[in-house]
């Protein structure tokens, strides 16, 4: 998954933050409303994580302002504010979910696991084909034909936005945002990297290539003649 975590808790957004990258999911945080709201309504974000209490632009009129324009990404609102009015305020707000501090790392994953295969059920296939090449986006699995591919974190991101757009010319720059934190810093060649290793798993000696390099502009991936997209 790619987050984004609006806290102004400088101790809370250390622990959420480590807790997320070590589990393989891709994380940024800001601790402001404004600037979240920002960056909320670029729609890269798979789940949006907001505490309730912020100094200027609160949780609250954060939701308003984004539900306005995006009604589709889940967000889940985190607060010590935990009375029934509380909770009936931030869902009718537009939270997704609620879950009042303090909390276990594990039960705030399973529920931001929860939302996001709730938004891939509503808009997004679960498992991607092409040709012999699966991708199961709940198991976070890969495979082509009978091999198993051993992907790391960054090959499984980049795979899965190569195959939800087939044939489709991705820049490094799309890609870097898919897989990256929002503030990283990148060396010019880490795509590329990234991206020979993937390939060395997906197309295999004596194997169609699937994934291409399109000069000046990125990669794409596309079926082999006759082949099909899913």
């Amino acid at each position: 998954m790619r987050l984004l975590l609006i806290e102004d808790d400088p101790r809370s957004a250390r622990y959420l933050m480590r807790a997320l990258g070590e589990s393989g999911h891709v994380a940024d945080h800001v601790a402001d409303g404004a600037t979240g709201l920002a960056m909320a309504r670029e729609g890269i974000y798979d789940v949006i994580v907001v505490d309730r209490r912020m100094p200027g632009m609160d949780g609250i009129a954060l939701l308003a302002e984004l539900r306005r324009s995006d009604g589709a990404t889940p967000v889940l609102m985190v607060s010590a504010l935990g009375s029934t009015r509380e909770r009936v305020d931030g869902l009718r707000a537009g939270a997704d979910d609620y879950l009042v501090k303090p909390y276990a790392f594990s039960e705030i994953l399973a529920r931001l696991e929860a939302l996001a295969r709730r938004n891939d059920a509503s808009r997004r296939q679960v498992v991607l084909v092409l040709d012999d090449l699966v991708l199961d986006t709940v198991a976070r699995s890969a495979r082509r034909g009978a091999r198993e591919l051993p992907l790391q974190a960054r090959e499984y991101a980049l795979l899965e936005q190569l195959m939800r757009r087939p044939g489709q010319v991705l820049t490094r720059a799309m890609l870097l945002e898919a897989a990256w934190d929002y503030d990283f810093d990148p060396r010019a060649n880490i795509i590329d990297m990234h991206m020979h290793r993937l390939r060395a798993k997906v197309d295999g000696e004596g194997e169609a290539a699937l994934i291409h390099t399109v000069a000046g502009a990125g990669y794409c991936i596309r079926a082999t003649a006759g082949g099909e997209y899913l």
